[in-house]
């Protein structure tokens, strides 16, 4: 197969600034059709080539590939059920009229939680106020997750869907207390290790802290230069509430190459094909429909799905679809008709996050990237 229009849409995006520089993996029938790195992982401090095992900070996958994966594989235990209301888990969720919300509202983005909040901001103020070492704490942490229950809805439960990095934060919480574990620790062990993925994880603060490491600098992308923060981030995550709650979160925080992108998806495809036992089918099935909650809603469970005009999937994909995007650059993109996937991971935001020109970049790409695949 000859992907030249697909490397020129690249090319062509690099030097107009959409990005520093881009992977791409192109899937098919659990195969890899094709993998390659254009551009530069980084411009400063200095500028460094990029290469296809390069390590992306992939800031909202983290929802459909590390949250989602792991509430399905609570769900199959039967430890919680998607109707189960939050209440059963969290009693003062039911404030301000939330008692109904359930984990599927959440998970569709319909619950009626606000899409963002800056909580990080709370948790620098606190700090400064003299509470020592709060920043990226447990305690920060947990005041997170109490602000979250006590948040007042923005419209009527079922009404519409907004997408919510709340909601995300809240399954987060759910999924450790269910667990009795940390998040990333979930994962680790009943996700990541036992598929083989070994660039796949999350970086917790308060681990590089304890045993003083850092991350391996010369395979990370960086992304923005944080003003609050005061310096580049490299290794340590670009969201600022997923920072602030120590780097671990169910919205964002999530790190990997294109390459365990592409492991994992496969094994997700095999579930859903009822090939594999990881996952039942019959649940890969049901958080890869489109959700009827709200009407017009292009949201599954936890995945979004192509929207009718100027989808960010582009014009030739099967509306049956499923994918997602993140903040800092990337993308997944799982045609289950093609039975394909395109895995696009670039650090848009590097060196600065006023830069949304890889909006128009996205469509072209995948247009180019099925085109190819339809010949």
């Amino acid at each position: 197969m000859d992907f030249a229009a697909v490397e020129r849409e690249l090319q062509t995006a690099i030097e107009a600034g959409a990005f520093p520089g881009a992977v791409i993996l192109v899937g098919r029938a659990g195969k890899i059709l094709y993998h390659a790195a254009f551009g530069s992982r980084s411009l400063e401090p200095e500028r460094t080539p990029m290469r296809p095992d390069t390590i992306f900070d992939l800031s909202s996958l983290t929802k459909p590939l590390a949250t989602v994966t792991a509430f399905m594989l609570l769900l199959s235990e039967r430890k919680l059920q998607l109707d189960d209301r939050v209440t059963r888990f969290f009693h003062n969720f039911g404030v301000h009229g939330k008692t109904h919300v359930t984990f599927r509202h959440l998970l569709a983005h319909c619950s009626g939680l606000a899409g963002w909040r800056p909580y990080h901001r709370d948790v620098v103020r606190i700090e400064r106020q003299g509470r020592l070492n709060f920043i990226a704490s447990r305690g920060a942490k947990e005041f997170v997750y109490e602000q979250i229950h006590r948040e007042r809805p923005e419209y009527e439960t079922g009404e519409r869907a907004v997408y919510s990095d709340l909601g995300f934060m809240l399954l987060g919480e759910a999924i450790e207390l269910v667990s009795r574990m940390p998040l990333d620790r979930v994962c680790q062990e009943r996700v990541f290790r036992p598929l083989g993925l070994r660039a796949m994880s999350f970086i917790a603060l308060s681990e590089l802290r304890a045993r003083r490491l850092t991350p391996v600098a010369d395979v990370i992308a960086p992304t923005a230069y944080c003003p609050w923060r005061k310096r580049l981030l490299l290794g340590e995550v670009d969201d600022d509430n997923a920072y602030a709650m120590g780097g671990v979160s169910g919205h964002a925080g999530l790190f990997s190459s294109a390459t365990d992108i592409h492991t994992l998806v496969t094994r997700l495809r095999a579930c859903y094909r009822g090939e594999d036992a990881f996952i039942a089918r019959e649940t890969m099935r049901e958080f890869w429909t489109r959700d009827r909650t709200v009407r017009d809603s292009t949201w599954a469970l936890g995945w979004d799905m192509p929207s009718p005009l100027a989808s960010s999937a582009g014009r030739h994909i099967s509306s049956t679809a499923v994918g997602h995007l993140g903040f800092t650059g990337t993308s997944l993109w799982i045609d289950l008709e093609r039975d394909a996937h395109v895995v696009l991971l670039t650090n848009r935001v590097h060196p600065s996050r006023d830069n949304d020109r890889i909006r128009d970049v996205r469509p072209r790409v995948h247009d180019a990237v099925m085109e190819v695949l339809d010949r």
